[in-house]
């Protein structure tokens, strides 16, 4: 079976139908001259320090097989029979039936297949070329000669199987921890749903029947106020809501702290010069809604001295009960709002491979981080013009969240975070900068290495950075890192070529 490798797309993919109806690959009309597959095969690494007479023997005693783009290698749940070296092109495995791990992938310089010392009976998955390909196969009866004939091969087997198991079982883990999320998303939006959509109606409700209370007030004050003072006291009202929603319209953002004190000194003041009682249980109300001392002054000249004190109480609490409710309103709006992202981070009920939108797939990234960014400058420059990449969405989303999380942890919460998507020849460009101190250049070469960190003992396992690149070279991409002190930067790059792509 081909080892896991590279992004490859249902879209490239033949369907289980059309698979029984591609050709199969076979041997040349022409045999390969000797000394041309001997040049082939110096190309597969796991050879390499391998004799003349060793090239010459895999040569003399394999089985040559080639095929067009497309062409059918073998068929899921076959026997396997055959070493396999891949000279050029690329195999792509697909599982009929999509299991933790559905895809993977062979290329030109790899030795896969069965392999001598495997307990492999079958092939996982349908392989299919993906471009002309040609591969030589040394058959399973051989492998008794083979081992004599070239005796390292014996340790070169056991190396790449235990690679290959070690690939799938980190593989099988990640598919787990995407299921896992995708579970833990569903579970958060059946669970707050129905409670939010019930506190959203509620409290839009709650905002809207406040108001027809006050109506309700201004009626039975009509019993002790004439006509003309309930008008005033009514008008004056609805000035002062007018002037209050103008004011708000024109500030952005929650207002200073120490502004609303000193205003609600300023109120204070000027209830107790009105012999308002209970001044410190309404002023707080007043302040937060950017009630002007003048609008205050114009109430007095609206009611009697008598219904003051009642008219000044009734405002404050209408205005602090309608707060509550706003408060209420935009705190549902923020639950929805963060369940929808959940479900576009972990691409919940969407197919595995989709059109990602790079800039949204950052955003939606970002806020699942939103705990830990009050002390972080976080600065978005995105290409409109970029277009999206065909990928594994939820896969994708595991790359920015490590490399967020990386730059994050390096600067301690604090400083700042850049994040550019943007082209770079034929493939896109994604940028994931921090103000952090840094690497050592020394380490630079073994970042990605797995296990290996800088973190202290029970921080960290070192696997993320492993894991970021294995995921973008699953997608044909790369990635690579620059660092000095105030300035890192990880750049991630994916082909916006399909054919590239797959």
């Amino acid at each position: 079976m081909a080892t896991p490798g590279s992004f490859e797309a249902t879209l490239s993919a033949p369907s289980i139908g059309q698979m029984e109806q591609l050709v199969l690959a076979g041997a040349p009309a022409t045999p390969t001259p000797l000394l041309q597959i001997v040049e082939a095969l110096r190309t597969i690494s796991p050879l390499d320090g391998l004799t003349e007479q060793e090239y010459a023997w895999l040569a003399t005693h394999g089985n040559e097989r080639v095929g067009e783009d497309r062409s059918l290698l073998f068929r899921e749940n076959e026997p396997a029979v055959n070493m396999n070296f891949i000279l050029r092109g690329e195999v792509q495995v697909r599982r009929r039936h999509n299991g933790p791990i559905a895809l993977f992938i062979g290329r030109a310089g790899q030795m896969t297949g069965k392999l001598p010392f495997s307990r492999m009976k079958g092939y996982g998955g349908d392989g299919f070329a993906v471009g002309p390909v040609w591969s030589l196969d040394i058959p399973e009866p051989l492998f008794p000669e083979m081992m004599a004939a070239i005796p390292s091969m014996a340790q070169r087997c056991v190396s790449l199987m235990m690679d290959r198991v070690r690939e799938i079982t980190r593989m099988e883990q990640q598919a787990e921890k995407l299921s896992a999320l995708g579970k833990l998303a569903a579970n958060l939006a059946h669970e707050l749903n129905n409670p939010a959509s019930a506190a959203q109606r509620s409290a839009a409700s709650l905002f809207g029947e406040l108001r027809e209370y006050g109506e309700q007030k201004y009626r039975l004050g009509s019993l002790c106020m004439s006509g003309e003072e309930t008008e005033r006291y009514k008008g004056w009202v609805q000035s002062a809501r007018n002037r209050m929603a103008e004011y708000a319209s024109r500030v952005n953002g929650p207002e200073n702290t120490l502004a609303v004190s000193d205003r609600e000194d300023e109120i204070v003041r000027w209830l107790d010069a009105h012999n308002i009682p209970n001044p410190w249980a309404i002023a707080p109300a007043l302040a937060e809604t950017r009630l002007a001392l003048c609008q205050l002054d114009d109430l007095v000249k609206a009611v009697s001295p008598q219904v003051l004190p009642v008219a000044v109480a009734t405002v404050a609490s209408s205005l602090r009960v309608e707060r509550m409710a706003e408060t209420v309103l935009d705190s549902t709006v923020r639950i929805f709002d963060f369940i929808s992202a959940i479900k576009d981070y972990s691409y919940m009920d969407q197919a595995p491979i989709q059109d990602v939108d790079l800039a949204l797939s950052l955003e939606n990234t970002l806020v699942m981080f939103n705990s830990r960014l009050d002390h972080v400058e976080v600065e978005l420059n995105f290409d409109p013009d970029l277009p999206p990449v065909s990928a594994y969405g939820s896969e994708l989303n595991q790359v920015w969240t490590a490399l967020i999380e990386n730059s994050l942890e390096s600067m301690n919460d604090q400083g700042t975070l850049r994040l550019t998507t943007h082209f770079s020849g034929q493939m896109a460009l994604v940028e994931v900068w921090d103000s952090g101190p840094g690497f050592d250049p020394s380490i630079k070469s073994r970042i990605f290495e797995p296990f290996f960190t800088t973190k202290a003992p029970g921080r960290g396992l070192g696997l993320g950075l492993d894991t970021v690149q294995r995921i973008v070279n699953k997608h044909s991409g790369f990635i690579t890192a620059e660092s000095k002190p105030g300035a890192t930067c990880f750049q991630v790059r994916l082909p916006l070529d399909r054919a590239e792509a797959y």
